[in-house]
């Protein structure tokens, strides 16, 4: 094990964990510095938004710290079932099921709805989460070319017997872009497949009311029978849930290993995430004000000569190539005070190694062009790449 990780530190790929002193937030502390967050997926700053944190406490003393036991033992409480009709009014589907997080509600979903002798289909930028769920259902594993339906659709058609699930990421969190759901759609029912789709980047970032990618006005539950979402980025709390129809929801209860022999939620994140739900929902000016500083990033970037990726969510990857040449532009962003994610294979494709510029509401047009000003010195005009 020794060798292999003096190995990844010679390549530039080893991963140290960050320690911060001070609550998650537009600025963050670390190592007694201050420093301006451009990593965070906090994109409509709730993490530490006041309401949200009196109502943290508030649950706390009404229902303690923790759960103690799994929802199918004496672990759902009032307050989670109370946040999953939240969640299903909010989707408009007929019922939601939380999961502890994001990663165990793909994997159980997965692993509930498919397996020997079946087919899932997995866009090749996936998160890992949903590779991972695919891989270990033991169902047969195809992937296709990021966004590519008509590649989907000829391995669709290709396939033969057992049950189809196509998965794919709503907002794909290394390049922002969003998946083809208009073309998805109708390629997964015209081959008799069912469509997941995990909207983790986008619920309460895109759409009206933060509906996300799945705008219900436009895509119900037999366009998409299964929508996952997380809680722990634009909701600022933590855990993750599914929504569907109602066979669905109790297909992963009675199935989803990941969900029956897993501690629930702490209730008082619960209710936590009640709150910040009723002002994803209500405060427009947040999404407002997130487009206006992608904006603003996006034409200042061009001035600079970087060449951005085609995304116009808070995720702004600014690709680079080599893994050394992300570390020591984040190293020199961080010199600057300015602290901005290098990130590399495998979380990214050999080749593709990038900063990845993540924006919140919480930030100011004054912040953008202070990451300007230190992008312009510690990557240099013209050297990015898409």
């Amino acid at each position: 094990m020794q060798a292999q990780l003096d190995q990844l530190r010679a390549q530039q790929m080893y991963r140290r964990r960050r320690v911060l002193d001070a609550a998650q937030g537009r600025e963050v502390q670390l190592g007694g510095r201050r420093l301006l967050n451009f990593c965070s997926n906090d994109y409509l700053g709730l993490a530490a938004d006041g309401r949200v944190r009196a109502a943290f406490k508030a649950g706390i003393d009404r229902w303690g710290a923790g759960s103690g036991a799994s929802h199918l033992v004496c672990g759902h409480m009032t307050v989670h079932h109370e946040l999953e009709d939240a969640l299903a009014e909010f989707t408009q589907r007929p019922r939601a099921l939380l999961f502890s997080s994001g990663y165990a509600a793909n994997v159980g979903t997965i692993n509930a709805l498919t397996g020997l002798g079946d087919h899932v289909f997995e866009d090749r930028l996936n998160h890992a989460s949903l590779l991972d769920g695919g891989w270990l259902s033991r169902a047969q594993f195809h992937w296709f070319r990021h966004r590519d339906t008509a590649h989907l659709a000829g391995k669709l058609a290709a396939a033969e017997g057992g049950r189809k699930l196509v998965v794919t990421d709503g907002t794909f969190s290394m390049d922002g872009d969003l998946c083809a759901l208009s073309e998805l759609v109708p390629a997964a029912a015209e081959h008799g497949a069912w469509l997941m789709v995990d909207d983790a980047h986008g619920l309460g970032v895109h759409g009206r009311q933060g509906c996300g990618v799945v705008d219900p006005e436009t895509f119900g539950g037999a366009d998409v029978p299964v929508l996952v979402g997380t809680l722990g980025k634009a909701f600022g709390t933590a855990g993750a849930f599914v929504a569907g129809e109602e066979a669905l929801i109790e297909t992963l209860i009675q199935r989803a290993r990941n969900y029956i022999y897993t501690t629930a939620l702490p209730p008082a994140v619960a209710a936590a995430t009640i709150t910040s739900l009723q002002i994803v929902i209500k405060e427009e000016w947040r999404r407002e004000h997130l487009a206006e500083l992608v904006t603003r990033f996006r034409a200042g970037a061009t001035e600079l000569g970087l060449t951005l990726m085609e995304s116009a969510t808070p995720i702004q990857p600014v690709v680079l190539g080599e893994a050394g040449e992300a570390v020591a532009a984040s190293t020199a962003l961080e010199d600057r005070g300015l602290l901005v994610g290098a990130i590399r294979p495998p979380t990214v494709p050999k080749g593709t190694s990038r900063l990845r510029v993540t924006f919140t509401a919480t930030h100011t047009e004054e912040d953008v062009d202070r990451l300007l000003s230190g992008l312009a010195i510690a990557v240099g005009n013209g050297n990015a790449q898409s």
